[in-house]
């Protein structure tokens, strides 16, 4: 008996071991105005295994789209990117986010105005709040932008998912979605400031 419970400890230990569980994964979570505009851009990335569109910094539990967009809950339009750390790291991230945004623009985000378009970095721990940190000054000392950088870095709160018709928009209304990115300016601004993709 005292053998066959030495065997069955072991077996289990096997099986729930961290080797056989799924890749560590982390959250990285990003204000850039609209959030249709800010999938695709990390989806596209190897090591990144979701994005999902949502609300983020507000303090309303289970906000509605109508609520967040009059602006009555303190949310922002988000995206929160699932991803494996050993295959990319978060300043990646970070690279990839201050090329989808006008980071000198605190009234929101080309033609979306309010607080709810407005860009934010919202931290998970204290690595992606140094990390976040950093990037944002070699932007400053780049001399890429003559006006201030006010993307602001905040902690993490919660994140609500958008409602489904949200998710994926750039797939699901390809057509309606490069006519709002390029109506909204930000097509013509990111091109002109990075180059055309």
């Amino acid at each position: 008996m005292f053998y066959y419970k030495i065997l069955i400890v072991f077996l289990l230990s096997i099986f729930l071991s961290p080797l056989n569980a799924g890749p560590k994964t982390e959250k990285a979570t990003f204000a850039g105005g609209c959030f249709w505009c800010m999938e695709g851009p990390f989806e596209s990335l190897p090591g990144v295994i979701s994005v999902i569109s949502g609300y983020a910094g507000g303090k309303e539990v289970n906000p509605t789209y109508e609520d967040v967009g009059y602006g009555r809950t303190g949310h922002r339009e988000s995206v929160q990117i699932e991803y494996d750390p050993s295959k990319i790291r978060y300043s990646e991230l970070l690279r990839v986010f201050w090329k989808q945004i006008n980071p000198t623009d605190n009234g929101g985000q080309f033609a979306d105005r309010g607080n709810q378009y407005r860009t934010g970095i919202f931290f998970h721990n204290d690595a992606q709040k140094k990390a976040a940190e950093e990037s944002k000054k070699e932007l400053e000392k780049s001399g890429k932008f003559s006006a201030p950088i006010v993307v602001e870095i905040l902690p993490f709160t919660s994140f609500y998912p958008a409602e489904d018709y949200h998710q994926n928009y750039y797939k699901t209304n390809p057509d309606h979605y490069k006519s709002y990115r390029k109506g909204s300016g930000r097509e013509a601004y990111l091109e002109n400031l990075w180059g055309k993709k």
